[in-house]
């Protein structure tokens, strides 16, 4: 049988007539589609069927290239395999293997599509995710997760003692791996039958408060600590003083605030309660927020981020936490979220109403009170902020201080 050339296959390209066949001799066969598309074929029979391989197109694959194909295929029939469904099988590993993708991908996909939209503080499940999930399953395959890796997990956040967190991190891994089931990017959810038992626990409410006495032992910790620093001593300060939860004072902005006037417009788009609400300062609080304006030097966040992140264009609330744990103050154990129940507490104890205090912390009014009762109380909330911040002013100088509760007063 005469072979092939070169020549004669760019002949026939350039004369464009379809070929159907053109036998190079041991099933190596060149075809022209109506269309102009040049390929190389094997052709073999294995078990009494006839069968086709594709070899790949011309000129890309060359005439040599093709042959050479073509002799390692008849090695594979002749040892009774069939190239065309070894390809086939290559090619589906293949699209299987893309299609597998990540924890983190998915993670992304499942916080995009389904978390941000619906959730209203949506980074607070990203900050779990970021900073206690993916650094441990993050790079697995998505359908290779077992539930030894969601334990993993677990076991990593408890041995922090971050109860709390490991709750929140199960009922999100189990969200997010019910959200791949569903999409069939996988088969099962590796989280499924765990429950809190295995993560934090059942949690009760908190009711740690610090006394008078206790706020003022915690202050002078924090100036005998040396790397604490005063931006840090000024936010708890803050904390402490306005009312307000950790998340909306890390990301306040300076246009939020007339400190001539003595307000802060927070507005309710970083609200837990959905409400914008003008909260009064205190000369103690105005003089503190100055201090800070310097420290920011010309940003834009009342407490600018101190390092490079994609995560935070201002202060992580996670700085607060470490930031605390420096403190080598000796008391019962708190965390910085009970310093919030502190101020709500030191407000009864300065004789402010329960109307009052609650609109000092931005809750709304419970029941039938809360429908009709819908004055802002922003006069006496002034009066109540103004007598707490003083309180915190002569604890963090270490002066006496005494004065009549407002209900006294009153009366």
């Amino acid at each position: 049988m005469v072979k092939l050339t070169d020549i004669a296959v760019r002949n026939w390209i350039t004369a464009g007539n379809p070929i159907t066949g053109k036998s190079d001799g041991g099933g190596l066969t060149f075809t022209l589609s109506a269309h102009g598309r040049a390929s190389w074929t094997f052709r073999y029979s294995i078990g009494g069927k006839r069968r086709e391989l594709t070899l790949g197109n011309f000129p890309a694959l060359t005439l040599a290239r093709a042959r050479k194909l073509a002799r390692a295929a008849r090695s594979r029939v002749d040892a009774g395999f069939d190239p065309a469904l070894e390809k086939r099988s290559r090619i589906e590993e293949s699209l299987k293997a893309e299609r597998r993708c990540t924890v983190t991908a998915l993670a992304s996909d499942w916080y995009t599509r389904t978390i941000v939209p619906k959730w209203k503080h949506h980074a607070k499940v990203k900050q779990v995710l970021d900073s206690h999930v993916l650094p441990i399953i993050g790079r697995l395959p998505a359908e290779d997760v077992k539930p030894s890796d969601i334990d993993r997990v677990l076991d990593s956040i408890l041995r922090k003692g971050a109860r709390t967190v490991a709750n929140d991190a199960l009922a999100h891994m189990k969200s997010l791996f019910a959200y791949g089931r569903k999409r069939r990017i996988i088969e099962h959810n590796p989280a499924a039958d765990f429950n809190l038992n295995d993560a934090g626990g059942k949690e009760n409410p908190r009711a740690r408060a610090l006394s008078r006495e206790e706020l003022g032992k915690l202050f002078t910790a924090m100036k005998k600590t040396p790397n604490l620093g005063h931006e840090n001593f000024l936010t708890f300060l803050l904390l402490l003083a306005l009312c307000v939860r950790k998340g909306e004072l890390v990301a306040a902005r300076w246009v939020e605030f007339e400190l001539d006037a003595g307000i802060w417009r927070l507005p309710e788009s970083r609200t837990k309660t959905a409400s914008a609400l003008d909260i009064p300062l205190a000369p103690p609080v105005v003089k503190w927020l100055r201090e800070l304006k310097v420290f920011a030097a010309g940003s834009e966040y009342v407490l600018p981020a101190r390092t490079r992140s994609k995560r935070y264009p201002h202060l992580s609330p996670d700085t607060l936490n470490a930031a605390m744990s420096r403190v080598k103050h000796g008391l019962e154990h708190f965390t910085v979220h009970d310093l919030r129940r502190s101020a709500r507490t030191q407000l009864a104890a300065l004789g402010v109403s329960r109307e009052v205090a609650e609109r000092c912390l931005n809750h709304k009014l419970r029941g039938i009170e809360g429908v009709y009762n819908t004055h802002d109380y922003f006069d006496e909330r002034r009066q109540a902020l103004t007598l707490w911040a003083g309180l915190l002013d002569a604890l963090v100088d270490g002066r006496e201080w005494n004065v009549i509760p407002i209900a006294s007063r009153q009366a």
